[in-house]
Parts: C-alpha cells; structure tokens; sequence
C-alpha cells in the first residue's frame, strides 16, 4: 500500500469519525432540549434535583418501603400475606386458575368463603398500593 493510499485511509477514517462525533452531538443536544441528561434513555425527562418518581402519585403502586408494622400487613379476615400466599401456592399445584377454586381450597381449610373473598380482595388491593407488598408475596410463594 503506498503512502497516498494510507493518508486516503487515515482520511476516511477521520471523515467517518467526525460524521460519529457529530451525530452523537446533536443526539445529546436534542436530548437536552427534550429535558434529558445526555445518554440518558428516551422517554424519560431529568428533572434536577428531583429523585425518582413514586408511581403513587399517578395512582400506581407505591415504591416506598413499608416499615413491619405498618397496618398494610395486618391480616385481612384473619388471613395474612403468608396464608394468601400458602393458598396460592396450593391452587398452583391443584391447577385451581379462578376464585371460586382459591375459595373452595381455603373452605377446606377452615375458612369461610366471605372471609377468603375479602382477602383476596383486600390483598390485591394492598399490592395494587404498595409494590412492597406484591414482592413479600413473591418472596412467600418462593419466587
């Protein structure tokens, strides 16, 4: 290769690096006018200062943590988190995929059916306001 060949290289090479370095900036410049940090993923604005954004405040689950006794995680009817959990697990293994089947395992427990329908209500609605919740359940059903 001679010695024009080479500087024709270096040449494209600094062209095609200039054309990268310009491309990314005007990616991070048009980041920073749609209210992003550069590199930071599209979709999400930076606010300075701010921290994350609790889904609560939109009406999603919160992502606060949940100090032990807290009345989130007072047993509903007298079934906690755990049995909800235990009961889960069982319909899993039965092949139970609806509420009247969750409501018949726990009436071979023991259990009421309007005692077991408010706590699968209730708990749902607990994890629909905490995410804490919904990954103590998951812990207890052992994922």
């Amino acid at each position: 290769m001679g010695l024009f060949s080479k500087a024709k290289d270096a040449m494209g090479a600094a062209q095609q690096a200039a054309q990268q370095a310009g491309q990314q900036a005007q990616a991070a410049a048009a980041q920073q006018q749609a209210g992003q940090q550069p590199g930071q993923q599209p979709g999400y604005v930076h606010v300075e200062g701010a921290g994350p954004v609790d889904p609560a405040a939109f009406g999603g689950p919160s992502t606060r943590s949940v100090a032990e006794d807290d009345p989130i995680w007072e047993p509903i009817n007298g079934i906690s988190l755990q049995d909800y959990a235990d009961l889960s697990r069982e319909a899993q293994a039965r092949g139970v995929t609806d509420e009247a089947g969750m409501i018949a395992l726990a009436q071979e427990r023991g259990l009421t059916a309007a005692d077991t329908k408010a706590a699968l209500d209730g708990w749902i609605a607990r994890m629909g306001q905490s995410q804490a919740v919904g990954q103590q359940f998951r812990r207890f059903l052992g994922y």
